[in-house]
C-alpha cells in the first residue's frame, strides 16, 4: 500500500513554511518556500509521494490553492478564527503553524471551510468590486451635499443628483467660491464614472452563462433583485453545503450569538461571525421586500406589533433565506403558499 503524507502549508505574501509528516506523525520534512509558481512547482517535484494537504485561509490561499489542489490527494482550507481557538499556544511561528495544520490534518481535526470554484469566485470578486464602487459613488453624492452646506448654498435634496438640475444650480448660485465649484464638479464627474462602471460590471454578471439561470429562478420570488440574487449566488456557491434554512441563516449572519452554562441560556447581540456581504445586502432587501412580496409584508406587520422595528427586518430577512435557498436547492421558480380557504 502506497503511504499518504500530510503536509500542513502556513501561507503568507512572500512565503510558505510547510511541514510534512507521515501518518504515524514522524515529521518528514520542514522548511520555508518562496511563494511564487516556479518555486512551488519545483517543490511539487520533490515531495515524497501522494499528499494530503492543509492551509489556512488568507488573502493569499486562493491561487495557491488553485495551483496546487491538482497534484494533492485531497487540500483542504482552515477556517482562520476556529483554528486559532484550536491552536492558541504562547509559542506561535511559521514553523510551529505549519505544523499544527499538519497534525490536525492527520488527525482529521482540521476545521474546514468550503473552497467555492475557481470561476464563481473570479465572479465573486467582481461583485466586491462593483459594491466597492457603489460605496465610492455614495460617498461622492454624499461630499457634493456636503460642499453645498459648508457655503450656504441652498438646493432641492431630491433633485441633486439628476445632471440637467446639477448644471443649473452651478449657474445661479451665488457667492459660492470658484474652488468648491470645481470640486463640486470633480465630484459629479467621478460619481457618473463610478456608476457607469458598476452598471458595467453588473452586466457581465448579468450575461455569465454559469450563473443566469440560478439568478433568473432566484428573482422569481417577489422582493429579490437582480443584486440580492447575484450577490446569494456567488457567496454562496453551493446551497446543498447547508443542511437546514438554519444554518443558512446563521452563515448570513442573522441570529444572535448563543451562550449556554449550568442549564442558562443567554442571547447575545446579532453575531459577527458571518458573511458580512450577505448580511449587509439582506438587511438592505428586507427593507424594501415587503413592499412588493405580500407574505413578507405580512410577517412584517406581525413582527412590527410587537414594537420593535430591527426585528421586524431581520424577520423578513430570514425568511428571504429560506425562500432563496428552497429555490436554490430545488432548481425551480417560486411558488408562493395560496392561503387556506375555509370550509
Amino acid at each position: 500500500m502506497e503511504t499518504i503524507y500530510y503536509i500542513g502549508l502556513d501561507v503568507h505574501k512572500k512565503s510558505i513554511a510547510y511541514c510534512i509528516k507521515s501518518v504515524t506523525g514522524k515529521v518528514i520534512r520542514r522548511g520555508v518556500i518562496s511563494a511564487d509558481r516556479k518555486t512551488l512547482r519545483q517543490w511539487l517535484a520533490e515531495l515524497p509521494g501522494p499528499w494530503l494537504g492543509a492551509m489556512e485561509a488568507t488573502l493569499f490561499t486562493g491561487w495557491i490553492y488553485d495551483f496546487l489542489k491538482p497534484h494533492a490527494v485531497e487540500l483542504k482550507v482552515a477556517h482562520p478564527a476556529m483554528l486559532q481557538a484550536i491552536t492558541a499556544a504562547k509559542k506561535k511561528n511559521d514553523r510551529d503553524d505549519a505544523e499544527k495544520l499538519a497534525d490536525l490534518l492527520r488527525v482529521n481535526l482540521l476545521p474546514e471551510c468550503v473552497m467555492i470554484s475557481e470561476e464563481l469566485r473570479e465572479l465573486r470578486r467582481i461583485m466586491r468590486y462593483r459594491n466597492l464602487i457603489v460605496r465610492t459613488a455614495t460617498q461622492m453624492k454624499n461630499k457634493i451635499s456636503g460642499l453645498l452646506m459648508e457655503v450656504g448654498a441652498t438646493y432641492d435634496k431630491k433633485r441633486l443628483h439628476g445632471k440637467r438640475y446639477f448644471g443649473q444650480l452651478l449657474e445661479r448660485v451665488e457667492d459660492v467660491p470658484e474652488s468648491v465649484k470645481e470640486l463640486l464638479c470633480l465630484s459629479r464627474g467621478n460619481m457618473e464614472l463610478f456608476e457607469t462602471v458598476q452598471k458595467k460590471l453588473i452586466k457581465i454578471l448579468r450575461e455569465n452563462p454559469t450563473i443566469r439561470e440560478r439568478v433568473k429562478r432566484l428573482r422569481s420570488i417577489a422582493g429579490v433583485g437582480e443584486v440580492m440574487a447575484l450577490t446569494w449566488v456567488l457567496e454562496i456557491g453551493d446551497p446543498n453545503r447547508f443542511g437546514s434554512s438554519r444554518q443558512a441563516i446563521s452563515y448570513c449572519g442573522l441570529c444572535s450569538a448563543q451562550r449556554e452554562s449550568a442549564g442558562k441560556e443567554q442571547r447575545g447581540p446579532i453575531s459577527k461571525k458571518r458573511n458580512k456581504h450577505l448580511q449587509t445586502i439582506l438587511v438592505e432587501a428586507a427593507k424594501l421586500a415587503p413592499r412588493w412580496n405580500p407574505q413578507l409584508a405580512a410577517l412584517h406587520e406581525r413582527e412590527l406589533a410587537r414594537g420593535h422595528g430591527n426585528r421586524a427586518t431581520l424577520a423578513v430577512a430570514r425568511k428571504l433565506v429560506e425562500f432563496m435557498l428552497a429555490v436554490d436547492r430545488r432548481g425551480t421558480i417560486f411558488m408562493a403558499e395560496r392561503p387556506s380557504v375555509a370550509a
